[in-house]
């Protein structure tokens, strides 16, 4: 009898023992999944993407977008809001991520008007004219595609920009290799759509402004 109650008990501390084994390995995987990317990482911030804010800035928005994304188009004046609510406070950065047939192109232009200083003057109207050289979301495959050289042109003239110059950048393809690296280290990131946003090296899990204002603040109390 005493013999049978040591085997119990033997086996009995050997299932709490497992128990506790598996609830630490459970809690360490958990916190693991949680923790966040780090602020540093070279994947998320890289010295010529396009900024916005002091460069001290308490808090990092890092946006991976495609200029072609419906998405990004109709989130840009919620972001131009919040950054302008946290002046001083924040610094947005630009990645892109092309998804889109006529992404690269949109993105070569941005980036040669960003050469003459109005990168973002570029951006915004890229995105408000989003449908004239876009191809839609749903369009039928008959529908007549975009003269995108010709558009670019027009819009580098409202923009006041030197169009020669425009056209050497797009001509010598100057930025390819920084949309290549800006496309990898998105997917190093698990960037899989547009627009996906990191605060401070945490991934913004749902587009929308409440969780981005919230994920912001957390932030700038710490």
């Amino acid at each position: 009898m005493g013999k049978d109650v040591k085997i119990l008990g033997l086996i009995a501390v050997a299932i709490v023992a497992a128990a506790i084994i598996g609830s630490y390995y459970y809690r360490s995987s958990v916190q693991s999944e949680r923790k966040p990317a780090a602020t540093a990482n070279s994947a998320l911030v890289r010295e010529d993407s396009p900024t916005l804010g002091p460069a001290d800035a308490k808090v990092t928005i890092v946006e991976f977008l495609d200029p072609e994304c419906e998405a990004c188009a109709a989130f840009s004046p919620t972001l131009k809001k919040i950054m302008s609510d946290y002046d001083g406070k924040a610094r947005l950065v630009i990645r892109y991520m092309p998804l889109h047939p006529n992404s690269v192109p949109a993105a070569n232009f941005a980036e040669a008007a960003g050469e003459q200083g109005k990168y973002w003057q570029a951006q915004e109207l890229l995105f408000r004219k989003q449908s004239e050289w876009g191809e839609r979301h749903g369009a039928p495959a008959s529908a007549p595609k975009p003269d995108i050289k010709a558009l670019f042109e027009k819009y580098a003239q409202e923009l006041g920009l030197d169009l020669e110059k425009i056209n050497a950048a797009i001509r010598e393809n100057r930025f390819a290799a920084k949309l290549d690296r800006d496309r990898r280290d998105g997917q190093s990131l698990g960037v899989r759509q547009t627009p996906t946003f990191f605060v401070n090296g945490r991934q913004l899990a749902r587009l929308n402004e409440a969780d981005l204002r919230s994920l912001i603040n957390e932030e700038l109390k710490k």
